[in-house]
């Protein structure tokens, strides 16, 4: 009796061993055909496993698994990858990060911690080849520069021969005359605007925007820019009100052509959403380590559910599409980038009919 009970235990111990090696199997052929690079790590970060995709990306060969990740730096094709997930010998969470090993390959890297009934028993390293999806980019990129610098020369034409027109040096216009080729001429500004636009969004993504860092006077920036507004806000009936800081501020190193365009485009939102006889504060503080603006309006505001997408390109909101004013959809996504390029941060806050606040920090040199 007691040797039936051993075979048969024997027997379904031989079978659950049976389907766990098939388990394991499938997971491994699966592992293997995984269109990423996929390695997998102890919790002391040790490579337990690597699939035939991280091989041929890196195209190598050698057995790595038993290896400790800190060994792999001696491999030049891993260096790039190692140093975005590791902290000392600690492995970080990190996600998309991307890097190249050589121009014609770019990957992103994402490694997260394997949980076992509630702790961390190891990493899961993930390799994504986004190598064609960069080169579409990059031909995109080239594609809207050359549009738009052959559309702007013919348009800067256009722009300065209907000006001549309106200021009557070409012979008198009747009202009519006037009416419509001040009508031309606004759509003319329009498309020298969207171009104008276009092109500093090509130089931000090809990370040559900012071109010359001088200590400057914020301050005075942005009174500068308030001065060029006075025959805006007569005709809109907008104030602008400057709160300036009862201490002179420290200078910041800027570029002073981006930084005024920034401060432009946020005060012509501030403008043109507020509607007529609305209120604009601007105002400068000083804290620990940088020097915040804010610039507050009362308009139309920004709807909830579309407030994840202000920065991002042509975006522009609903209620801003229904009052058909002027604008690319590029201005605020130009402003991040600007802000981002000098170390400093953007954020807002906005109440749909209420009013919207947008806030940016500079960085305060260290001395």
């Amino acid at each position: 009796m007691t040797k039936k009970i051993v075979v048969k235990v024997l027997e379904e111990l031989e079978k659950a061993r049976l389907q766990a090696v098939e388990e394991r199997n499938k997971t491994l052929t699966i592992i293997n055909n995984f269109v990423d690079g996929l390695m997998v790590l102890n919790k002391e970060g040790r490579i337990l496993l690597v699939n035939s995709q991280f091989k041929k990306i890196f195209k190598i060969n050698k057995k790595l698994e038993g290896k400790k990740i800190e060994e792999l730096k001696s491999f030049r094709f891993f260096q790039p990858w190692i140093s975005l997930i590791l902290r000392g010998k600690k492995i970080k969470t990190v996600s998309k990060k991307e890097f190249s090993t050589h121009p014609e390959q770019t990957l992103e890297v994402t490694s997260v911690p394997l949980i076992e009934r509630g702790r961390e028993n190891g990493y899961l390293i993930s390799f994504h080849d986004i190598s064609r999806e960069k080169s579409i980019e990059k031909l995109k990129t080239e594609f809207i520069s050359l549009t738009a610098h052959q559309l702007r020369t013919p348009l800067s034409a256009i722009k300065w021969t209907l000006e001549m027109m309106l200021a009557g040096d070409l012979g008198k216009l009747t009202k009519e005359q006037q009416e419509f080729i001040e009508k031309i001429h606004q759509s003319n500004e329009k498309m020298i605007l969207l171009i104008n636009d276009l092109l500093r969004v090509v130089k931000i993504e090809g990370g040559k925007y900012l071109f010359k860092l001088v200590p400057a006077d914020i301050e005075n920036l942005i009174q500068e820019v308030i001065n060029s507004y006075k025959k805006t806000n007569k005709q809109k009936k907008i104030r602008i009100e400057f709160r300036k800081p009862k201490k002179k501020l420290p200078q910041v190193k800027i570029d002073i052509e981006k930084m005024e365009i920034a401060i432009k485009n946020l005060l012509d939102n501030a403008v043109n959403y507020g509607g007529k006889g609305n209120r604009v504060i601007i105002s400068l503080k000083k804290r620990a380590k940088t020097i915040e603006f804010q610039i507050k309006d009362k308009g139309i505001g920004i709807p909830k559910e579309q407030q994840n997408r202000v920065f991002t390109k042509f975006f522009r909101g609903s209620n801003v599409v229904k009052m058909e004013t002027n604008g690319t959809g590029l201005g605020l996504f130009i402003v991040k980038n600007i802000i981002k390029a000098h170390g400093g941060k953007i954020w807002f806050k906005s109440k749909e009919n209420k009013g919207s606040t947008f806030y940016f920090t500079l960085p305060i040199p260290a001395k």
